[in-house]
């Protein structure tokens, strides 16, 4: 497994990262370590959660996710980078979520108790909550920074013109800058190659994208034509919604046939190319990739290891998928 800097900073991680949300919803405790051994076993490292996991859980499971990996971790916490994130609705309170300082400083107290280490290597914010100010939320991670519960910050779901704020007001402030963020990305969502890319290239801030495979629809396995499996995300309660929301569509299930055919004709199998084509974008630092069994890791793997899509194959996925890029960043 390649390892890659994280932005600019000093840190190194694996060029995929296991994403863990499956973990105490989709998959037991025992295969949830299954599949970690899985990921370890083939030289993963950089391991995402976050505090409101299990996907399509709600207040009564959030925490759970963060429980199960910190069982795994104990004994070797120091051969692993642990990210994880807080932001989201976790109790019954109204401060139980957004970026206020105090949810910030009891959500990382309380991820790390669940995962049983004293440091998070990388924090980041979930979601951006406009009802907090910005320079709140910065002053609350830089405070977790400097108090050595946290390595690095990061964020998720931001569009560009809030990250390319945070950087100015974290520069003027003097407060720990935001070293990463997590859009989503992938073969039928180009939406952020038109700012935040491009800003995150200019800035070396690392780019660690999730659904590079649409939440299972680039691998070819779903019928647009019957509803959504069970125990697929998307049929996963409101997930399922959400994620119904993003792909479930004509337009998108005519693409993957187009895909299905250029991924035969390569010889690989429909995951590895989507995977492969977002690690060949020289922004992204390290998919986010998850499985709710051990073997659906396999074709991931392969994508790693071919460090690059051949360049008449980029171009034509490019190419194939173009009128993914203008698609709304919201839906």
């Amino acid at each position: 497994m390649q390892h890659t800097r994280l932005g600019r900073t000093g840190l190194r991680v694996s060029r995929l990262c296991l994403g863990t949300m499956t973990f105490g919803g989709q998959c037991d405790e025992a295969r949830s370590h299954a599949i970690l051994d899985e990921a370890a076993e083939a030289g993963i490292d950089f391991l995402d959660t976050a505090d409101v996991y299990p996907l399509g859980g709600g207040r009564a499971t959030a925490g759970k996710t963060e429980e199960i990996l910190g069982t795994w971790l104990k004994r070797k916490r120091h051969e692993f980078i642990v990210a994880t994130k807080c932001a989201g609705e976790v109790g019954a309170q109204p401060w139980d979520q957004g970026m206020s300082r105090k949810h910030i400083l009891d959500a990382i107290e309380a991820s790390l108790r669940r995962l049983g280490t004293d440091y998070i290597d990388l924090y980041q914010l979930h979601r951006y909550d406009p009802d907090t100010p910005m320079d709140e939320a910065l002053e609350a991670l830089d405070t977790v920074v400097r108090q050595g519960k946290a390595r690095y910050v990061g964020v998720s779901n931001w569009p560009a013109y809030r990250v390319a704020r945070a950087l100015g007001r974290s520069e003027t402030r003097n407060l720990t800058r935001i070293d990463s963020v997590q859009p989503r990305y992938n073969l039928l969502f180009r939406a952020f190659e038109r700012d935040l890319l491009p800003l995150c290239a200019e800035e070396a801030i690392a780019v660690i994208p999730y659904n590079p495979i649409a939440g299972g629809l680039l691998s070819g396995k779903h019928d647009g034509n019957a509803p959504p499996q069970d125990g697929t995300r998307f049929a996963l309660r409101s997930a399922g919604v959400r994620y119904q929301a993003r792909y479930w569509h004509a337009q998108e299930f005519g693409m993957i046939e187009d895909l299905r055919t250029a991924a035969q004709e390569a010889g690989m199998s429909m995951v590895t190319l989507a995977v492969a084509w977002v690690l060949s974008n020289p922004a992204v630092t390290a998919p986010i990739i998850g499985a709710s069994r051990p073997e659906q890791l396999a074709d991931s793997f392969a994508a790693a290891r071919m460090g690059s899509l051949p360049s008449e194959l980029k171009a034509k996925l490019d190419e194939l998928t173009h009128g993914w890029r203008a698609v709304d960043a919201e839906r």
